[in-house]
């Protein structure tokens, strides 16, 4: 979020710097009543701060802060089924305010996914002279699933919803330095903690790391435990179905993709990023 579209902060009589002139920042206004106890009531700015802080929480790469729904380009038959099926799956998200006050949030409990018809270790293992060709057929680059996803992010993050979005080869590569550590396991139960208790986990180029058994272990772990939660996982990968399992694992691939049910789409298509560079 970009500095300018913050809220100038204001100063009192003692000179304190204050985004809030009203609450001074506590997110609460105190009253008394007439008894004179004192009790506390929710500020207008509580709301919106606490947007800004799951905003900031979720981790959202810079290339991907301004995707929208708005801005997306729907040209063709697969980005209009890739808009529409992301759209209901956001229908299936609701925040119900209670009679005590307090807001509970109903998810799906299933995942939204979108995979390769042809995954990219399927096309590094054809000759040479047939991958050029097959992977002109079968491009999988650029036809912006991960922007979409992020503009679900976005939305549910403002509808109250705690998202945390991790890509593929850099949380991964975090997940095995954390467990080197001599933390006692600190650092990495605090990883695992957050990609297992978030509300939603957007999955971004998920299989794109290099295999190995470790990696293999803890793919399944936080798949396995959102499946057990009934948490939903957002997920976008350069593999198919057969491939994916190989890079992840066949458990977590199957619980991973399982709980799609009706919404996993194989996408192929045009490379828009190419498109704007020529």
């Amino acid at each position: 979020m970009s500095k300018s579209s913050e809220k100038p902060k204001q100063h009192d009589e003692l000179g304190e710097a204050h985004e809030c002139p009203i609450c001074k920042d506590m997110e609460f206004i105190f009253y008394k009543d007439d008894q004179g106890y004192e009790f506390a009531k929710p500020c207008e700015c509580r709301e919106r701060k606490a947007w800004k802080r799951r905003f900031k929480q979720a981790l959202i790469p810079d290339e991907f802060v301004h995707a929208k729904f708005e801005n997306f380009k729907r040209v063709n038959e697969y980005q209009q089924a890739m808009y529409q099926m992301t759209i209901d799956y956001l229908n299936e998200f609701s925040v119900i305010k209670q009679e005590d006050g307090t807001k509970k949030k109903i998810m799906p409990n299933k995942n939204l996914g979108f995979i390769a018809v042809v995954g990219e270790q399927r096309l590094r293992e054809l000759p040479a002279g047939e991958r050029a060709e097959a992977k002109r057929q079968h491009n999988n680059f650029g036809v912006g699933k991960t922007h979409l996803q992020i503009a679900l992010a976005k939305r549910l993050i403002k509808d109250g919803f705690n998202v945390l979005v991790v890509s593929d080869v850099t949380f991964m590569d975090e997940l095995i330095q954390a467990k080197m550590m001599n933390d006692e396991g600190e650092t990495l139960d605090r990883l695992l903690y957050s990609a297992i208790h978030a509300d939603v986990l957007v999955w971004d180029d998920i299989g794109k790391a290099k295999w190995s058994e470790a990696k293999e272990a803890l793919y399944y772990q936080i798949i396995n435990e959102r499946y057990r939660k009934q948490k939903p996982i957002v997920f976008n990968s350069n593999e198919d179905r057969g491939t994916l399992s190989e890079k992840i694992g066949y458990a977590a691939a199957s619980r991973l993709i399982g709980q799609c049910g009706s919404y996993l789409r194989e996408i192929e298509g045009e490379d828009f990023r190419l498109q704007k560079s020529g």
